[in-house]
């Protein structure tokens, strides 16, 4: 007498839980690939040779510098102007830092 009213409890359990478990729409392929190719056309706006190239063509040490700047320009998309200095135009650029909590760009 005890399992069937188990039963009916167990499948009330059950269905309280499956009403409860939100559903979520599927975003269709068409804008799954266009929010893809806006995001690599974003990301493909910069060219960080010619970008660092002119960022350090004054330095002590160009070959250091460029290798560093391509690392920051790969990671924030952006390079600041000039040979030096003006980080407000790019804070992603002013904040990467080394392990060791010095400034990583140029």
């Amino acid at each position: 007498m005890a399992i069937p009213h188990i039963n009916i409890l167990l499948t009330l359990l059950f269905l309280l839980l499956v009403a409860s478990y939100p559903i979520q729409p599927q975003e269709d392929h068409a804008q799954m690939a266009t929010s893809k190719l806006a995001r690599t056309t974003l990301l493909e706006t910069i060219d960080c040779d010619s970008a660092c190239g002119g960022r350090c063509r004054l330095s002590s040490r160009p070959n250091y510098c460029t290798r560093a700047c391509r690392t920051c320009c790969g990671r924030c998309n952006c390079v600041p102007s000039g040979t030096s200095g003006n980080y407000d135009q790019c804070p992603c650029y002013a904040n990467l830092t080394t392990h060791g909590g010095r400034k990583k760009c140029p």
